[in-house]
């Protein structure tokens, strides 16, 4: 199995030992729901009961059904794995890390803080510096959203966004040159039930 992690973590870009990615996940996974969740004790009956009249199946998740948390455990590995420290921050963007601290707190750069210290998404940089207009977007991005919706979010095609009849990232949106405004309404957004 470990060759054939590595081969998978080599195709995907991922400089990173098997081992040391699966304890990423491991880590993931401990943070998650347990796997058994009854998900109607999260609801009162009556919301219980609408949610079940719209054909919401509130029965807990059966031993032979996949399990509905791999993919976020697997994001969330990808996601810690490509983050940068700040001092990978502060070398890319020729700054102290200090500033890149301070832009952290400004909300002009997106991260969250790990047991290593703070660590930036890759997603938000590029190999010039930083993803153009992304300060206005992170202003419009609720402030209690988690670093792995946002990332999902910003690596996701959105079908308000579109250039030469294709829908884009919201990332490759604005490294077209596209109006921050657009992907800040969509951003804006993010948590919330439509």
């Amino acid at each position: 199995m470990t060759v054939a992690l590595e081969d998978v973590l080599a195709k995907a870009g991922l400089r990173i030992d098997a081992a040391d990615f699966l304890t990423l996940v491991e880590d993931a996974a401990r943070r998650l729901v347990p796997p058994n969740p009854e998900p109607a004790h999260f609801f009162t009956a009556s919301q219980r009961q609408a949610l079940a009249e719209v054909g919401l199946d509130l029965s807990p998740h059966h031993e032979d059904e996949p399990d509905y948390r791999a993919r976020s455990v697997a994001a969330q590995a990808v996601l810690a794995e490509s983050a940068l420290s700040v001092a990978d921050a502060a070398r890319l963007l020729h700054i102290d890390p200090s500033r890149v601290r301070h832009r952290l707190g400004a909300r002009r750069l997106a991260g969250w803080k790990a047991q290593s210290g703070w660590r930036l998404p890759a997603w938000q940089f590029t190999a010039g510096g930083v993803l153009p207009n992304l300060d206005a977007v992170l202003a419009a991005v609720p402030v209690d959203e988690p670093a792995l919706a946002v990332a999902a979010f910003m690596t996701s095609r959105q079908d308000d966004l579109v250039i030469a009849g294709d829908a884009v990232t919201p990332r490759q949106w604005l490294l077209a040159g596209g109006d921050p405004r657009p992907v800040a309404a969509l951003a804006s957004t993010l948590g919330t039930a439509f």
